[in-house]
């Protein structure tokens, strides 16, 4: 029970990564607010979270959007009396795609999910950290960021923007108890990969990685527990790769 007591805020919690988070987390005492413009999805993790004992509930909110941003912290702040911590995991992938084809609103949108999102949660949230004396926000970058694989430009850059927030963040934020790291994942077991590339695509990425084996959403789940933990209380502006060696 590490989180016993907190109140977590995930982003992008209706499958996957975000999905596992949430999971895990509640398995460890916290209550868990749920944001997401999927509402199936997210309806099914706050109903499995509150099936196996724990308390979560779900809140509609487009988190590209400043407005539904400081909505929904208000939102949870009102119904949980606080938010401990922030997972900044809704993000969007990129088919693999040569620069020359990449259009504008491709290059928006995945700058808008991966990267402003990060921004305006982080920008609502913080007061609410401070005034509290302090909390810790996690953001979700990739691999792809730090090793290129190429033919993913948006994506790329716009995760690498992640891990320079991270940074920036943690720094400014550190005097007020506010702990801010980054998590890169590689290659993992979640509807985005399967959906964003074609069966031999998965096949050639798998088959670069040294530990030999898809990553699950669990793998992750577990690094994002110790960064939200008390065990983390002297990390800050890590970007910790969850990538089976690839990036090593």
């Amino acid at each position: 029970m590490r989180l016993e007591g907190k109140v977590v805020l995930i982003t992008g919690a209706s499958s996957g990564i975000g999905r596992a988070d949430a999971y895990l987390f509640a398995r460890e005492g916290a209550r868990i607010a749920v944001a997401d413009i999927n509402d199936t999805g997210a309806e099914e993790t706050t109903s499995v979270i509150s099936a196996n004992g724990g308390e979560a509930h779900f809140w509609h909110a487009d988190v590209t959007k400043a407005a539904e941003v400081s909505d929904l912290v208000t939102s949870v702040v009102n119904r949980f009396g606080k938010i401990d911590v922030v997972i900044n995991n809704a993000g969007i992938p990129q088919k693999l795609l040569p620069v020359e084809d990449t259009d504008e609103a491709l290059w928006d949108e995945v700058h808008d999910v991966n990267l402003r999102s990060v921004f305006l949660v982080s920008k609502y949230v913080v007061p609410v950290m401070k005034d509290a004396g302090g909390g810790v926000i996690i953001n979700m970058a990739t691999v792809n960021a730090l090793r290129p694989h190429g033919f993913h430009c948006a994506v790329s850059s716009a995760k690498s923007s992640v891990i320079a927030l991270t940074k920036a963040l943690a720094v400014e934020l550190a005097p007020s108890n506010i702990r801010v790291n980054c998590i890169s994942p590689w290659t993992i077991d979640t509807p985005a990969f399967r959906d964003s590339l074609t069966k031999e695509q998965q096949q050639v990425w798998i088959g670069e990685i040294p530990l030999g084996r898809i990553g699950k959403p669990e793998d992750v789940a577990s690094a994002a527990l110790y960064l939200a933990s008390d065990e983390a209380s002297w990390v800050t502006g890590v970007n910790l790769p969850v990538d089976g060696g690839y990036a090593v």
